[in-house]
């Protein structure tokens, strides 16, 4: 079995698993043309199944992988419910060996430059991590628009100059940025749980605090 028919049958296999194979197919087989001409992996391919899943659980009509939405920008996942849109990134925490010296800032400034660039073309716009992961979002993009000050936006386009120069990430991008939702990944079960911003990184304080609780307990009596 060469190593696309290998890709293909783990998708499948995922796929089956989450009970839309023959929903699903389209993608599969997209995934496994973009992998054959190594331009996808399947870790990340998986993510992109199961998120996939989720929108046609959601109702949505059209879904694509791999869209692209203009010259420069391609995104994960893209879909379509009637007059609405949604387009969603999968994030893992993959830093390149460039970047080796400076990890945090990278994934930092590549997180907030995807809010700001692909919020533009759909009416949702949401991260898809793992459940092992935290996305590092800046504060200021995790509140509404209205809120934001221009003081701190300005800040943070001063951090990603640093980054991105061809072409920069502008102020009206930043002001005008949205995230719409997180959606936690569990390619294990194949199943997605959504959360707005702020209900997420509520939800990770309360993981935080239980593993916390669990590490000082004291052991049990003999």
């Amino acid at each position: 079995m060469s190593r696309v028919d290998v890709f293909r049958r783990d998708l499948e296999k995922l796929a089956d698993r989450m009970g839309l194979l023959r929903e699903l197919r389209g993608i599969v087989e997209r995934l496994t043309e973009l992998y054959s001409r190594g331009f996808v992996k399947i870790n990340h391919s998986a993510m992109e199944l199961v998120v996939a899943g989720h929108l046609v659980r959601s109702g949505y009509e059209t879904i694509e992988v791999e869209h692209r939405l203009s010259e420069l920008l391609v995104c994960d996942v893209y879909g379509v419910k009637g007059i609405s849109s949604i387009v969603v990134e999968v994030e893992t925490g993959f830093t390149p060996p460039s970047n080796a010296l400076d990890p945090t800032g990278y994934i930092r400034a590549r997180i907030a430059s995807k809010i700001a660039r692909y919020s533009y073309h759909a009416e949702k716009m949401a991260l898809a991590v793992p459940p092992f992961y935290a996305p590092l979002i800046p504060k200021s993009l995790l509140k509404p628009p209205r809120q934001r000050s221009l003081v701190e936006l300005n800040s943070l386009k001063t951090f990603l100059d640093k980054y991105y120069k061809n072409p920069p990430v502008s102020l009206e991008e930043l002001v005008n940025a949205r995230l719409h939702s997180i959606m936690v990944v569990n390619v294990d079960n194949g199943r997605v749980e959504e959360y707005d911003p702020q209900t997420y990184y509520e939800y990770l304080q309360h993981i935080v605090q239980e593993h916390s609780n669990a590490h000082h307990a004291p052991e049990a009596q003999q």
